[in-house]
């Protein structure tokens, strides 16, 4: 699929650079323009429909992160390009989808499209769409404890977890909640096979609920209550896989 794309960059030799290697290597990239500075960017972005932008850390007057801020709801994906390894872990903070370090290897920049080209194609596939997972209904059941015993639940039933430090809030689908003291990491463990996906740090969803997902820097899904839950941007591409 084709990805509209724009590349912010100060150094007009290296967005030259960019440009001709994407040309040559990556021809499913459509680039519509350049930016040297934040405020240049910021046009190409209000203005265009992008897929992803390939992002310089820094630029005169401010940064990468700088200008994500001012961009506020992102809807396109981000490769980070730059000469600075220790922009990694704000990179990833900033939810980029790669981190290419300069000189630019070429394999790296197919990878990292190719990793890109995947996740749009299968969000593309989603949009507007009734989601149908890949994984049947599982007649399943979990137990959870309780003072004076535990109690049996259909797997079916639950809507969503959500992690409250050692706690975890199970949400059933009769809009009862159960609150029970075992992290979220345990129930991921336990419903592993059983159609749900960890789509955030603090959620986990039974991906059989999910009617709907909407774009956006990792976006968001819609579940069959009308409950919407935010998708971390790491996890995107798990949880678009759960779907044809």
């Amino acid at each position: 699929m084709k990805l509209n794309s724009i590349i912010v960059e100060d150094e007009e030799t290296s967005r030259e650079i960019l440009k001709n290697y994407l040309k040559k290597y990556c021809p499913n990239i459509n680039i519509l323009g350049g930016a040297s500075n934040i405020e240049e960017a910021l046009v190409l972005i209000r203005n265009n429909d992008l897929d992803l932008v390939f992002l310089d850390v820094e630029m005169p007057y401010g940064n990468a992160f700088d200008l994500l801020d001012k961009v506020g709801d992102i809807n396109f994906e981000t490769i980070f390009v730059t000469a600075y390894n220790h922009y990694a872990i704000d990179a990833l903070n900033a939810h980029a989808s790669y981190y290419l370090m300069k000189p630019i290897s070429i394999d790296e920049l197919i990878k990292a499209v190719d990793y890109v080209t995947e996740i749009k194609t299968k969000e593309d596939a989603l949009q507007d769409q009734v989601l149908v997972p890949k994984t049947n209904n599982v007649e399943g059941k979990i137990t959870i404890p309780q003072l004076d015993g535990f109690e049996v639940l259909n797997t079916s039933d639950i809507l969503y977890c959500k992690a409250d430090d050692n706690y975890t809030e199970i949400y059933l689908n009769s809009s009862k909640k159960k609150i029970v003291s075992k992290t979220l990491k345990y129930f991921e463990e336990a419903l592993t096979n059983s159609g749900f996906a960890r789509i955030h740090k603090s959620y986990l969803v039974n991906v059989n609920e999910v009617v709907k997902y909407v774009k956006g820097k990792g976006g968001s899904v819609i579940l069959s209550n009308g409950k919407q839950v935010m998708v971390s941007a790491s996890k995107k591409s798990d949880l678009l896989s759960y779907f044809k």
